[in-house]
C-alpha cells in the first residue's frame, strides 16, 4: 500500500518516458507535446515524396488507454497537423509515434 502511495505522489516529469519515434518514408515530422497542455501531443509533416500519404499521430498515455489522433492526408509537398489528447485520469504522455 505504500508502495502505490509512494507511486502516485511522484511528480509528473518523473514518469515521462522519451517523446518521439521513427517517421515514415517520405514525411519529415516534428512531434511535441502542446505548451499550453502536456497532455495533448501532436505530429507536424510535410510529405517530401513523390506519392499523396497518409498518417495521425498516436500517443502512448501511460495509464490511460493510448490514442491516436485525426488521419491526415497529403499531396507531395504538402504539410498537415495531426493532434490527439491523453486522459488526465492518467500520468501523461509517454511516447509520441507517428504512424502511416
Amino acid at each position: 500500500m505504500l508502495a502505490a502511495l509512494t507511486l502516485l505522489s511522484l511528480p509528473s516529469a518523473a514518469t515521462v518516458a522519451a517523446v518521439g519515434a521513427a517517421t515514415p518514408p517520405g514525411l519529415s515530422c516534428h512531434t511535441g507535446r502542446h505548451h499550453n497542455d502536456e497532455y495533448t501531443g501532436y505530429a507536424l509533416c510535410r510529405n517530401n515524396g513523390r506519392a499523396t500519404q497518409t498518417f495521425w499521430v498516436h500517443l502512448v498515455c501511460g495509464w490511460s488507454p493510448d490514442i491516436d489522433g485525426e488521419h491526415v492526408t497529403l499531396r507531395p509537398g504538402q504539410s498537415g497537423q495531426s493532434t490527439a489528447h491523453c486522459s488526465k485520469l492518467g500520468s501523461g504522455i509517454g511516447r509520441i509515434e507517428v504512424r502511416p
